[in-house]
């Protein structure tokens, strides 16, 4: 199976930004226009971009929708969008825009019969995205540490074939410390829904590692390359 190379913008008061292990106080502004990013991300050779909404994961809200609205109609790239989507209004309205695939963390958690009814209606245009300290699964905008399990939310949601998940390492993301690829193998073998990993991508090494894992789905790259600690275009040659 080909493994994606998707690139992130997180996006926080309208600017690209970075953050450590999700501290928002810590953010780290590198662009002042998502658009402009997103369209060199199209030019480097993307396919799909990640994008998040960190206002709106923080407030529970879409908060910076019309600057999405823009990369979706100003580019080709398929657009996976997460933060603050929990409810229909807002799922639907990023699916009605054009959002390829939406991705669903919080609400997967807090809110399981309304992302189960979501999946019923748009399982291939789900995401659940999966942010972990440790085996548990954090929420509202990582702030907040869960009783549950990353392995119980894959258990509760095996039936209804979601996109795929996205597995974060709180701890490794925005660290450059290399991805947790000992949790990725427990992960694909634990379960069949393809994974996209996250949470500290360091250099080119990575994504060999990872192509060595079964039911790895794609690869999600934010301060490696904001931090010129990987060649993007490259990256994307070995994705096929």
């Amino acid at each position: 199976m080909a493994m994606l190379i998707i690139p992130a913008i997180d996006i926080l008061e309208g600017k690209v930004v970075r953050l450590k292990q999700g501290i928002m106080e810590d953010a780290k502004k590198y662009y002042d226009n998502p658009l402009d990013v997103a369209k060199m991300f199209e030019d480097l050779g993307a396919k799909r971009v990640h994008i998040v909404d960190l206002d709106g994961a923080k407030k529970g809200t879409t908060v910076n929708y019309n600057i999405i609205a823009k990369i979706v109609s100003n580019t080709k790239l398929e657009v996976e969008v997460g933060g603050g989507i929990r409810d229909f209004n807002k799922a639907n309205g990023y699916l009605d825009l054009g959002v390829n695939f939406i991705i669903i963390g919080t609400a997967a958690v807090k809110n399981k019969e309304f992302t189960k009814e979501l999946l019923k209606l748009h399982n291939n245009k789900v995401i659940l995205g999966l942010d972990c300290k440790g085996e548990f699964i954090a929420t509202d905008g990582w702030y907040k540490k869960s009783e549950t399990t990353i392995y119980d939310i894959i258990d509760f949601y095996k039936d209804t074939n979601p996109h795929a998940i996205i597995y974060t390492d709180i701890e490794r993301d925005g660290m450059l410390t290399g991805l947790n690829l000992e949790m990725l193998k427990k992960l694909t073998s634990y379960s069949n829904i393809p994974v996209i990993a996250s949470g500290g991508v360091k250099g080119g090494e990575d994504i060999e590692n990872l192509k060595a894992i079964p039911n790895i789905y794609g690869c999600i790259i934010g301060k490696a390359f904001y931090e010129g600690k990987i060649d993007l275009k490259k990256a994307f040659t070995l994705q096929n």
